[in-house]
Order: structure tokens, then C-alpha cells, then sequence
């Protein structure tokens, strides 16, 4: 099993250190990695094997090596695999519902339950956002991938993912004008960049599909 560290998250630490949001970043990163150990629990449960573990600004980032087996058992239009994802995504969000609860009956003493509800709460709305590869998004595409199939489910992710970005961005400069937050901002900023990521993986995609399409058509003609 890989490690590594995103060096990205001294660049957020600096951020928020002058933006005077140091503890609540640091609280966030806290809870961030229990919601990772979540989707590593509910991994770990479906028989799914770590194969890295990465450090990044928004907490931990865990992905499972994958079987043959899962592949090979069809579910609608995709596969066993498919329910998988969308369980591991989903038990992330879930663990945060679970520490709030938890957090609502007992103090936590290093800092004020407060502070942890507003944590919990923010990483909930901030994963379940149906942007690729959040969770949220990775749901969409699972649940879109098992009804319409791989390459559809693809194409509509990346859209939907553009379509809620540009909203967040319209947000995010209300957010800097009125409130003079600048957190959004960055936030919105960085899922800019994971997004830019998955669409120039998903236009290289895009074209194998265009010529596998194209080869189709050339053999049913011939």
C-alpha cells in the first residue's frame, strides 16, 4: 500500500492562517480524516483492499484496488462494482451524521462541540456536492453508470459537475462581496482544479469512445 502527501495542504495551512481560520481549518482536517476512515471501514467490510492512501488539503483520499470478479457480475448496465462505490462514497457523509450525533450527547473537551457540529455539518454539504470525484459525485456516476452505462454515465457527470461549479463560483463571489469570507473562494478554486483534472482524463476517454463508435459503424457498413 502507497503513501504520499499532497503539498497542496501547506499552501491551505498558510491560507487560512492568514485568513485567521487556522482552528477551524484544522478541526475540519480532523474530522475529514475520520470520515475517510469511514469509507475505509465500509471497504474493508464489502472485501474491497487499500491500494493508496494520499494526504491532501481536504482531509485523506483512500482508493481500493479492484477485482476481476466484481467486473464480471453485471448490475443493469454496469456492474457489482458499481454498488460498491456507491456504498464506500456514502459512508463518509455517513460517519459525519454519526460524530454528530455523538457530538450532541457527549463534549469532546479540545474543542467546543460548536465547532464540531459546524464541522461535521460542512463536510456533509461539502461531499455530497455532485461534483467528480467528491462523493457525491462518485454516487451520481455509480447510480448513472448501473442505468445508462459507463460512457454515458461519464459524460453526464462531468456536465452536472460543470454545471454545479459555475453555480458555486456565482456563490462563492456573493460569499467574498457580502460576507468578505474568502473560504468558499478557495474551496471553489480547488474543486476548479479537481474538476479541470477529471475533464482532460475524461476528454482522452472520449475519444477512444468516438473511435471505437467510428469502428462499429465502419464493420456494420461493410
Amino acid at each position: 500500500m502507497r503513501f504520499r502527501i499532497d503539498l497542496k495542504i501547506f499552501l491551505f495551512l498558510i491560507l487560512f492562517y492568514f485568513t485567521k481560520q487556522i482552528e477551524t481549518y484544522v478541526v475540519i482536517i480532523i474530522f475529514a480524516i475520520l470520515h475517510e476512515l469511514g469509507h475505509l471501514l465500509a471497504g474493508l467490510c464489502m472485501g474491497m483492499k487499500p491500494d493508496k492512501i494520499e494526504l491532501k488539503p481536504y482531509g485523506v483520499s483512500i482508493s481500493f484496488s479492484l477485482t476481476p470478479k466484481d467486473y464480471n457480475k453485471k448490475i443493469g448496465k454496469g456492474n457489482l462494482l458499481e454498488i460498491k462505490k456507491v456504498i464506500v462514497a456514502l459512508a463518509g457523509p455517513l460517519t459525519n451524521v454519526i460524530l454528530i450525533a455523538i457530538a450532541r450527547k457527549i463534549s469532546f473537551g479540545l474543542f467546543s462541540n460548536l465547532m464540531i457540529l459546524y464541522a461535521n455539518f460542512l463536510l456533509i454539504l461539502f461531499n455530497l456536492l455532485p461534483i467528480y470525484p467528491l462523493d457525491g459525485g462518485r454516487v451520481l456516476k455509480g447510480i448513472l453508470h448501473i442505468l445508462l452505462g459507463k460512457e454515458k454515465a461519464e459524460r453526464y457527470t462531468n456536465h452536472f459537475s460543470f454545471v454545479v461549479l459555475i453555480l458555486m463560483t456565482f456563490v462563492a463571489s456573493i460569499g467574498i462581496y457580502y460576507i468578505k469570507n474568502i473560504s468558499i473562494f478557495l474551496i471553489t478554486i480547488f474543486l476548479w482544479g479537481l474538476y479541470l483534472q477529471e475533464d482532460f482524463v475524461f476528454r482522452k476517454k472520449r475519444k477512444i469512445y468516438d473511435l471505437i463508435q467510428k469502428t462499429i459503424e465502419i464493420d456494420t457498413n461493410s
